[in-house]
């Protein structure tokens, strides 16, 4: 019996998710990255309980391969070092099952790709176009750099620019950007130790730190400035932004290479697709929801959309699968899409009075109202696979 053929088209953690997973159902899959090469400069990223168990329904230890260290907490501060809230991880583990595990992504990338076979992944290879009206078999022709594919279902995990969302939804409005820049950097291990991962909110302004499973530090910071902002000095900018805020921001600062700061301006999609899917076509990960960080869930999303998708997949009908992952797919993205947006409009916030508020606001939330927050992340009941 000849085995199905997925093509994904990109090789970020959404597209290398859904890979392992449908290799690990029998699919032949062939990953096509636009990149030369995997990248070894990269951020970090908090795999939430949510994600932890897409993970295992996809059949990969993320613990195991990226390491099983977790913050002792997760804080909320103010650029004087004063606390504004705090989760715990041992509560966390205790409600939801794990704690939440902070990995470097480009480790985590490759701990993926070390679980799909060889000649699976070929990088340097750009998809260029997806005719879905298909070949003489009623397959979807793939056109690539290298050449033309003709597989029995195209995943596009081609990222927050997606050309093959734009391909296929001309008059969706694209990107809205949110407002902020981000620089993100991952320290090596020894310096002072970090043991919390902390977020510090000042006027317009903000900065994280996350203690990574291998003993590295990642850290990050975002600001209010108009699109394209570029300073000629990173360093020196982030020194004069955050160098007087609470330790150990001001030692980290003196640390980073300016060459491993990646800056981004951060968008979300101004508006949901109507769909994930056409015929045999799948949006995933960021080209299908793309949204800011706020909530930390734009790979974990990403991590779920790959275990949904692939567990759908195994039924013999690709196209009542594909309309299956989008009718289980494009409620809850697009929720936390809204809710990210929302938060992020709070943390920004640059006048005195509102700021001033916002924190009081937040020191006054009840426990109770913060573990509901979070349970609509990572409970049970917020990520599971269609029955």
């Amino acid at each position: 019996m000849t085995r199905r053929h997925a093509v994904v088209a990109g090789a970020g953690i959404g597209g290398l998710s859904v890979a392992v997973a449908l290799h690990r159902r029998g699919w032949e899959v062939t990953v096509c990255e636009r990149a030369a090469a995997p990248s070894a400069v990269g951020a970090g990223i908090v795999l939430a309980p949510n994600a932890l168990r897409a993970f295992d329904a996809i059949g990969f230890d993320a613990a195991r391969a990226t390491g099983h260290a977790a913050p002792a907490a997760m804080d909320l501060r103010r650029p004087g070092g004063r606390l504004l809230s705090r989760a715990d991880c041992a509560a966390l583990t205790a409600r939801y099952g794990r704690p939440p595990l902070a990995v470097h992504r480009p480790s985590l990338s490759a701990a993926l790709a070390a679980e799909l076979p060889e000649g699976a992944l070929r990088y340097d290879t750009a998809v260029t176009a997806v005719d879905d009206t298909g070949d003489a078999g009623g397959r979807p022709v793939v056109h690539t750099s290298a050449g033309v594919l003709t597989p029995d279902v195209v995943i596009a995990a081609d990222g927050i620019h997606s050309p093959i969302r734009r391909q296929y939804f001309p008059a969706h409005p694209g990107l809205h950007y949110s407002g902020e820049t981000a620089w993100r950097t991952v320290l090596a291990a020894g310096g002072p130790p970090v043991h919390a991962a902390t977020e510090t909110w000042g006027r317009g302004e903000r900065f994280g730190v996350v203690p990574l499973a291998d003993g590295r530090v990642y850290a990050y910071a975002t600001a209010v400035v108009p699109e394209g902002h570029r300073p000629d000095d990173v360093q020196a900018e982030l020194l004069r932004r955050y160098g007087t805020w609470h330790d150990p921001i001001p030692a980290l600062l003196e640390r980073i290479d300016p060459a491993a700061v990646l800056q981004h301006d951060l968008y979300d999609l101004a508006a949901p697709l109507p769909r994930f899917h056409q015929g045999r076509l799948a949006w995933l990960g960021d080209a299908a929801h793309a949204m800011t960080p706020n909530l930390g869930q734009g790979g974990c999303q990403a991590v779920e959309d790959a275990a949904v998708l692939a567990h759908l997949l195994e039924g013999a009908d690709v196209r009542a699968a594909l309309a299956a992952y989008s009718a289980a797919r494009c409620a809850r993205t697009d929720a936390l899409r809204v809710r990210s947006r929302r938060a992020g409009r709070v943390a920004a916030l640059t006048h005195p009075l509102a700021v001033a508020a916002r924190d009081l606001a937040v020191r006054a939330t009840p426990a109770r109202a913060t573990r509901r927050a979070l349970d609509d992340l990572f409970a049970f009941d917020g990520f599971g696979l269609p029955e």
